[in-house]
């Protein structure tokens, strides 16, 4: 029954799809967003990795495979994992 409230448009609202930033953080000239979306009951760690270059706007999207109980947790490990991204690759990110 589920199924057909999902397909019918009944029921709670889907749980995928781009998620508003829960938390950013300015480091070493990149701004770092936290995007965790719940994916089956869990958040699924998520963020974008953004920098000016020449007045164009780069951003760079991961999804990572690691889930958690809470957005909070989520949001937390996306921050870390765009701080190893910007530290391993830096512009080349853009690339």
């Amino acid at each position: 029954m589920s199924f057909l409230k999902k397909l019918f448009g009944s029921g709670p609202p889907a749980e995928k799809g781009p998620a508003k930033p829960s938390r950013t953080l300015d480091y070493n000239g990149f701004v770092i967003a936290a995007t965790p979306y719940k994916e089956g009951g869990q958040w699924q760690t998520s963020g974008t990795v953004t920098k000016t270059v020449n007045g164009e706007v780069k951003e760079h999207r991961f999804v990572r495979a690691d889930r958690f109980a809470d957005a909070e947790a989520a949001a937390d490990h996306a921050i870390l994992k765009g701080q190893q991204i910007v530290d391993q690759l830096g512009e080349r990110v853009f690339s």
